[in-house]
């Protein structure tokens, strides 16, 4: 057996994009992003950053809904760019999740000793991966149980934080929009800071693409995945823009508390919840972000493992991860993509951090490599792939503003790669810091390149 179980429904799918894309880098981030580039900057920089997300995600249902495909992106990009390409990309994707398990589940550990100092967090570590894997192991549906709750705790946590902050800025008339004219508000350090958050807002919606990769598992894929990644773009997009619009007319972009984004005592969610649940707000927040985390963690394994499923079955890799077990789970992929994440958090704790804050890098970048190659998929799909096989009247979803928008969203991506050099300081601006940074960019053309010098020898 080797097909996957068609057992997922539009609302898991709903949920599934959603519990990849929200986590700390909304209930912490989003507060140093308003203290980086102020209140109007932040703002602008997430809805730009939306409008490119929302190119991505429309053309990855184009694709999705012509062929849906467990391999989603990496099967476009070997189908409509080249198989070297497409190689890369599904080696790169996995190798960013697998190893971002270990990232999710060390974080929801370093929670934990928010309440419990005195116990060793490798203990919670273990306790949440045997959970994470226990909801991964059987029935997909399971699965999708799993992540629609977890992502419907912390998106009701979001939705309370937009109404309870709306309703202290109706009635509290020191609040408002006077939070946009203090010192050199609202575009605080000008197009810099501007520039800075925009390179830094589109980690935080990475994760939005994982709902291609349930195309496989999902009823009726050619409806169910364009409509599910639509819903999920204007979700994700209310609720960032949203908080971010509540939190600048709440708190003011000079305060000092937005700067720091490891603590939950200087979350903004805790600042503004604090006027409504006291001194237990901190506790509130931090159990929103160990379920954001959790969720998160769980769709790590799930995306991880359907990709190296995807990978053996389509030869890239071993034929055994193309093995489904009894429940319609590729169980050897499963047990693989775990093993490799539990590997790389046990080299964190002996190589004290260091390897792991590389992880951290790879797993980083490799998501604007992955959103790189579905906008080329895309562009190549309607400029050479259609055009012979029936043009534009075979799509049962048409994308919008092609070829406009693949092209942006190109040029941006491409932008934001670069211009993560001139976010590392000129006194931190060494090679080693740049082989860091652009690690998972290095892994991808290894990868690439290796193959296409493998593939001319064998010819």
């Amino acid at each position: 057996m080797s097909s996957l179980s068609k057992k997922l429904e539009t609302r898991h799918i709903n949920m599934i994009a959603i519990g990849g894309s929200i986590g700390t880098g909304l209930f912490l981030a989003s507060g140093y992003a308003i203290s980086v580039a102020g209140p109007g900057g932040a703002l602008l920089a997430y809805v730009g950053m939306a409008v490119v997300v929302y190119f991505l995600m429309t053309s990855l249902a184009e694709m999705s809904a012509f062929k849906p495909s467990a391999g989603s992106f990496c099967d476009y990009s070997t189908n409509y760019v080249g198989k070297s390409f497409g190689f890369a990309m599904g080696y790169n994707y996995w190798l960013s999740w697998a190893s971002t398990i270990a990232v999710e589940i060390s974080a929801a550990s370093l929670v934990m000793s928010y309440w419990f100092p005195d116990v060793n967090p490798l203990i919670f570590s273990v306790i949440f991966f045997l959970l994470i894997l226990f909801s991964n192991i059987f029935a997909v549906r399971i699965y999708g149980e799993v992540e629609y709750w977890l992502s419907f705790f912390k998106v009701s946590a979001i939705i309370a934080f937009i109404v309870l902050g709306a309703f202290s800025i109706y009635h509290q008339p020191h609040f408002g929009t006077n939070r946009w004219h203090i010192d050199d508000a609202p575009f605080h350090g000008g197009y810099y800071g501007f520039i800075y958050v925009f390179l830094f807002v589109g980690f935080s919606f990475q994760g939005t693409e994982l709902v291609g990769l349930a195309s496989e598992e999902t009823k009726n894929p050619e409806t169910t995945i364009p409509n599910a990644i639509k819903m999920v773009f204007w979700r994700l997009s209310l609720f960032y823009i949203l908080s971010i619009a509540v939190i600048s007319l709440l708190v003011s972009f000079n305060d000092p508390r937005l700067v720091t984004q490891d603590s939950v005592i200087t979350s903004p969610y805790t600042l503004v919840f604090a006027n409504y649940v006291g001194k237990y707000a901190a506790d509130v927040v931090n159990f929103v972000i160990l379920i954001a985390i959790l969720s998160a963690a769980n769709a790590c394994l799930y995306s991880s493992t359907r990709i190296l499923w995807y990978l053996g079955n389509s030869r890239q890799a071993p034929k055994i991860f193309a093995k489904v077990g009894r429940y319609g789970i590729p169980n050897v992929a499963l047990g693989c993509s775990a093993i490799f994440g539990s590997l790389v958090f046990l080299s964190s704790i002996v190589g004290n951090g260091v390897f792991f804050g590389y992880v951290v890098q790879i797993s980083s970048l490799a998501g604007f490599v992955v959103w790189l190659g579905i906008a080329l998929s895309h562009y190549k799909f309607r400029k050479n792939f259609l055009p012979k096989n029936g043009g534009e009247e075979i799509l049962k979803y048409k994308a919008r503003f092609f070829p406009f928008a693949p092209l942006i969203a190109i040029f941006v991506v491409l932008v934001v790669i670069i211009g993560q050099f001139f976010g590392i300081s000129h006194e931190k601006r060494t090679i080693a810091s740049l082989l860091v940074t652009y690690s998972s960019v290095i892994f991808f053309l290894v990868i690439y390149v290796g193959h296409k010098l493998i593939a001319r020898v064998k010819s």
